[in-house]
């Protein structure tokens, strides 16, 4: 029987508005896990939490190859991975941490951070904070809700 793989992601958004005082305390107050809804498996849970809906975060369902994490079975492991997408978002990672190996009943929380400006400067900068959390072998609903094994904090300056 294959372990179960359980997949998370969350991404919050927000312009240079929210980067200071009351705004920045709300988006700073966002949680960076929730409950997973029932009967999620074989699809990714997603959260989307963004400035102009007030930071309420929005919740769905999509394939889990749709998630831009590198997921990979390898000796009773589960290698995990994001991706850093897109390419032109700020800061710069010229040297990413290795992947995480999950053994059954591990989780990990992998953050990733970006900044963006409009090509014609005319918008304001955004703002991406993506938040993976993943889980190998069984969990309950709660589980992104605790500390997990392991925290990947790739998080870069975004002035």
């Amino acid at each position: 029987m294959e372990v179960p793989v359980t997949v998370q992601y969350v991404r919050t958004s927000w312009t240079k508005r929210s980067r200071g005082g009351t705004a920045a305390a709300r988006r700073n107050a966002v949680p960076v896990g929730f409950a997973l809804p029932s009967g999620l498996l074989p699809l990714a849970h997603t959260v989307q939490i963004r400035e102009r809906e007030d930071f309420t975060p929005h919740e769905g369902r999509t394939e889990v190859k749709h998630v831009d994490v590198q997921l990979r079975r390898v000796d009773g492991r589960l290698r995990v991975l994001p991706r850093v997408q897109p390419l032109f978002g700020l800061p710069p990672r010229p040297r990413r941490p290795p992947a995480v190996r999950l053994v059954p009943g591990q989780w990990v929380r992998w953050q990733l951070n970006y900044r963006f400006s409009s090509a014609a400067g005319v918008r304001d900068w955004s703002y991406w904070l993506d938040t993976f959390n993943i889980a190998y072998g069984p969990v309950t609903d709660d589980v992104f809700l605790g500390m997990p094994d392991f925290h990947v904090d790739e998080q870069g300056p975004v002035r």
